[in-house]
């Protein structure tokens, strides 16, 4: 019901980090980040993979992200069944990871050095009290909800120290949640059904997108990113506006609408607006008149008061 696109803040820190001088002092933490992000992304489809073989008559839900009382929560998989609700979260990590059910701690070892981490389980069983209360709060009856770690890296070590099956009961590799879905779901098969389209279509009207200040977050301005228009072919900026064409002197390649990305990577690091004056700068034009044609093709909206072009985000 609900597809998992690139998150919004993984792209902008994409984007960050191509427009970045090769000299920035910022790379090195700009680059730290966007593998962070890229890694999270690239465990979620990886389970995304193994959700796809749940039946049909369930409903999945990724990247669910809600607000409740004022408050934001963030899901990686919800799945709808005809009796329970189910929270997977996807865990990526590298090396060996430790539950410890004596002392309540998560660690990982990843050869070097033992790193503690919030524990998962917690974090799921929270996770788990927001949506019980968003439900509630939107006006449905007590509905059963389970929670899974999915543990997406095949490669990873898993280490129980204490309880082991109360940490096999929730959590797993991404191949054998699954089944745990389906055993789990055998169980209630006695209980009554629930709502499972009204309330998967609720969830999809309420979810907004995660965002937040990444410029902001690092210190960094629009005037820190090299402006200019990429070229499709090889990647360099700076393509030259000739003729109603953009033209790479690199690789000779033209192209007519390159300008769309340059634009789309200002208003993604500038806060979803752009000016003309602007505009002639980042696209490296000496026509005004030529940023107001592009702008108006471009989809925004103009705010005569603050003479600025306004890109509409989702929620």
């Amino acid at each position: 019901m609900k597809n998992r696109e690139k998150p919004l803040v993984l792209r902008k820190y994409e984007t960050i980090f191509a427009r970045l001088p090769k000299n920035s002092p910022m790379r090195p933490e700009i680059q730290y980040e966007l593998a962070k992000y890229h890694k999270g992304y690239i465990g979620e489809k990886k389970v995304d993979y193994y959700l796809l073989h749940l039946p049909q008559r369930y409903i999945h839900l990724r990247d669910v992200y809600l607000l409740n009382n004022g408050q934001s929560f963030q899901i990686d998989n919800l799945i709808i069944t005809p009796h329970a609700i189910y929270i997977i979260e996807v865990k990526n990590y590298n090396g060996k990871i430790i539950f410890d059910t004596i002392l309540n701690q998560f660690t990982r070892d990843d050869g070097e050095k033992e790193t503690g981490f919030n524990h998962p389980i917690t974090q799921a069983e929270l996770q788990q009290i927001k949506f019980q209360n968003w439900l509630q709060k939107s006006g449905y009856p007590p509905i059963p909800i389970h929670y899974f770690i999915a543990i997406s890296e095949p490669a990873t070590k898993i280490k129980v120290i204490g309880d082991k099956e109360a940490i096999a009961s929730v959590v797993a590799r991404g191949e054998h949640i699954p089944k745990k879905i389906i055993d789990m779901e055998n169980t209630l098969s006695h209980n009554p059904t629930i709502q499972q389209q009204k309330i998967g279509h609720a969830v999809r009207r309420a979810c907004r997108e995660f965002d937040f200040d990444v410029m902001a977050k690092h210190e960094l301005t629009i005037d820190n990113l090299l402006p200019g228009v990429e070229c499709p072919g090889c990647g360099k900026l700076g393509m030259e506006r000739t003729h109603g064409f953009w033209f790479c002197t690199h690789c000779n390649k033209s192209s007519k609408n390159a300008h769309q990305k340059a634009i789309s990577d200002y208003l993604l690091c500038s806060g979803n607006f752009i000016t003309n004056k602007e505009c002639v700068r980042f696209l490296k034009i000496n026509s005004r008149s030529l940023a107001t044609r592009i702008l108006q093709a471009s989809n925004l909206t103009f705010q005569k008061e603050h003479k600025i072009w306004i890109q509409e985000r989702p929620r």
